[in-house]
């Protein structure tokens, strides 16, 4: 029996082989960041090069869900469209329903259940997709979760998905700190990118999200800025480091 084409048997040694397929999709897609600070959350993503003829502003891989709630992916677009979709349509009826704003645990729990259910039944295929969602709930508590095409989640300080993204965990987890300021936040999420992307800002996408504040996304010119102060940084630590 070939078990690499059947979703829902798993084979003799305990997978889900299509499973596995969907998270190799995930490593072909650009990479996605989230950093959690003490009152702030950076969302850093790699943008991928638009032609000379496409409008870039219609290329987004940070989707906003909620006016609290961000959803950065990889992996394929159209099914994040497909998940950001539904993560709206149930933000909108979680507000009608309880005259409240959904929170951003609920809604990583709703992600991951979508997912899941994509696994368990024939005439299907999984999500191509692992979703970092990250929000400021109306207590001003600030959280991060990651979804992978399983449908498992998890709450995080700090992560990564996409292409090399053991590179860039492990980089996080040498490099975070607990209680880091909006500024430390920030470099840290874009300094690690930077670890995997080769032709700085041009290629990176950034939101970061302030307690109290409305989400941000950086412009052209601030990306730009940061990414010349950082690369100034890191080689005046390599010139350091040569003597």
């Amino acid at each position: 029996m070939s078990y690499d084409r059947a979703l829902t048997v798993f084979s003799p040694d305990g997978n889900l082989k299509q499973i596995g397929h969907a998270m190799e999709a995930v490593k072909m897609g650009a990479g996605s960041i989230g950093v959690q600070g003490k009152d702030s959350l950076v969302l850093c993503v790699q943008r991928k090069t638009a032609t000379q003829l496409q409008d870039s502003r219609t290329v987004k891989k940070i989707l906003k869900i909620d006016d609290h709630i961000f959803l950065a992916f990889s992996g394929l677009a159209a099914d994040a469209r497909v998940l950001a979709g539904r993560a709206r349509n149930e933000c909108q009826s979680f507000n009608l329903n309880y005259e409240d704003k959904v929170d951003v645990a609920y809604l990583a729990r709703f992600i991951a259940h979508t997912q899941q259910r994509y696994t368990q039944s024939g005439g299907r295929r999984p999500f191509g997709v692992s979703a970092i969602i990250a929000g400021i709930d109306e207590n001003g508590k600030a959280n991060l979760y990651m979804t992978d095409p399983s449908g498992s989640y998890a709450r995080w300080h700090a992560v990564a998905c996409g292409p090399n993204q053991e590179t860039v965990r492990t980089y996080l987890e040498q490099h975070y700190q607990h209680d880091m300021d909006d500024n430390a936040t920030l470099r840290l999420a874009v300094t690690a990118l930077m670890e995997v992307v080769d032709q700085g800002a041009r290629k990176i996408e950034i939101l970061q999200m302030k307690r109290g504040q409305p989400a941000h996304f950086l412009t052209n010119e601030e990306t730009e800025e940061l990414v010349k102060s950082i690369q100034a940084e890191m080689e005046a630590e390599e010139a350091k480091n040569t003597k």
